[in-house]
């Protein structure tokens, strides 16, 4: 490889989301040279369609329920509350255009050139950039690929009438019936949300339960509670085709079964958006994952093409993206030469109502690999509900290994689920063992005491 200085830059990063754009000031900050390119938004899925947007639909969805519960705490409602969909979708609007250019001034004030221009690699070192004033060619030591994922929509008749997890945020009426094809946690949370929202909401899903990877004993009791709550759940059934009608859509499954709907939201995964990136000709092939393969310095087949976030293999997670930026800078930018990054224990909430956070094994996990667990399990109506009426019930369970008493798993579903694991998240990652948390000393009223006054036993 010819001398670093003979580049253009050290550093050329392709995708400004946040794994792209931490990194890129990152390395900056260690005195790179660095560019960065984004032919869409700055700050990615996260920011524009994505965590964000969807945690603001979330918020909106659960006053809902905060109205109903409120008449038993005292207060009158005049009149029955209303929804207005184009107040939530334009005030969303304008606070992702304001981090739109929060994250343009940190690139700035980072010293980052960015391009706002379509990226192609060329070669090795070179990335081919085409925006409306022309194509010009850019030479780096390295480049890094952080283009993020994409939805994919499964083929069959009629699919042109779904719309995908980017589009729906911008509806331009509100589906006052609404269909969720997928069984993942956007499926989820977006049954959830349109459910909150006022919608008749189905969701269909091909398999016995959703939420596959996460712990059944959480997947049950979240199905329950979503019912509850009045969302359609539709199992071991698919969408044979989809026809417009009259009044919006006619959906044939595949039991027989006809829904009429206004909308159809396919949450049915994202694959890694490298359409037409180039790295194909350099001989950079996805792995049956669909992911670019890399180390654990993040370097693909070519060593000077790295690649971090959803298009490598690993949880799809904002802050995880954010982590391996760290690292990666650290591992080419730094005089350190860091620990391979550690994938264990990472938290993780999925936005539905109620709530779910997670971290480290679940019960499933944690029988495979250890050879003795302890189980504490607990479900509650929480003590706002005992005036509001609602049937809403929690879930919080501790995973144990029997032989060094460490938790090696904390689940939750319930109000505030995720703000409460994160904390525990700590105690989790940090090797504690259940005689810690008997130790502690829990906080009275909340449900997070729950955690630590566990005591009874519930299965081995």
């Amino acid at each position: 490889m010819a001398d670093a200085a003979s580049y253009e830059y050290d550093l050329f990063v392709i995708g400004a989301g946040s794994g792209g754009v931490r990194a890129a000031r990152t390395a900056a900050a260690e005195g790179a040279r660095v560019g960065i390119a984004e032919d869409r938004y700055l700050g990615g899925t996260c920011v524009n369609v994505g965590c964000v947007p969807k945690k603001l639909y979330s918020y909106a969805a659960h006053f809902h329920d905060s109205f109903d519960d409120a008449a038993g705490f005292g207060w009158e409602l005049d009149t029955p509350a209303r929804f207005n969909w184009a107040t939530l979708r334009e005030n969303k609007k304008g606070e992702i255009k304001r981090l739109n250019g929060i994250y343009q001034h940190l690139l700035d004030k980072a010293g980052v050139a960015l391009f706002n221009a379509r990226a192609t690699v060329v070669d090795a070192h070179t990335v081919m950039l085409v925006s409306d004033q022309g194509e010009q060619h850019i030479t780096a030591a390295k480049i890094l690929v952080a283009t993020g994922g994409w939805p994919w929509v499964p083929d069959f008749p009629g699919c042109e009438h779904v719309v995908d997890s980017n589009r729906v945020f911008d509806l331009e009426t509100f589906p006052e019936r609404f269909l969720v094809l997928g069984g993942g946690y956007i499926a989820v949370e977006f049954a959830s949300i349109f459910n909150g929202l006022g919608s008749e909401t189905h969701l269909i899903y091909r398999r016995d339960l959703f939420l596959r990877g996460f712990d059944h004993e959480v997947r049950a009791f979240t199905r329950d509670e979503m019912q509850r709550k009045g969302t359609h759940l539709h199992f071991n059934v698919n969408i044979a085709q989809i026809d417009k009608s009259e009044s919006g859509y006619r959906v044939t499954l595949t039991d027989g079964k006809v829904l009429e709907v206004d909308a159809v939201l396919a949450a049915t995964g994202r694959h890694a958006n490298i359409q037409g990136l180039g790295l194909d000709t350099l001989g950079i092939t996805l792995n049956a994952h669909g992911k670019i393969p890399v180390n654990e310095r993040f370097e693909t087949a070519v060593p000077s093409i790295l690649a971090l976030g959803d298009v490598i293999d690993g949880p799809e997670l904002t802050p995880v993206a954010l982590a391996e930026a760290m690292q990666l800078v650290a591992s080419h930018f730094s005089q350190s030469a860091p620990q391979p990054l550690d994938y264990s224990s990472i938290p993780t909430a999925v936005f539905c109502h109620p709530n779910i956070a997670t971290v480290g094994l679940s019960e499933e996990e944690a029988r495979e690999r250890h050879s003795d667990i302890r189980v504490y399990a607990t479900n509650f109506r929480a003590m706002q509900h005992t005036l509001s009426g609602s049937g809403e019930r929690t879930l919080m369970k501790l995973v144990v290994d029997d032989a060094t008493d460490v938790v090696i798993g904390a689940h939750m579903v319930g109000d505030s689920a995720g703000e409460l694991i994160q904390g525990i998240a700590i105690a989790v990652r940090a090797g504690l063992t259940k005689a810690d948390f008997d130790r502690t000393v829990g906080i009275h009223p909340t449900s997070a005491e729950e955690f630590v006054t566990l005591r009874t036993l519930s299965r081995r």
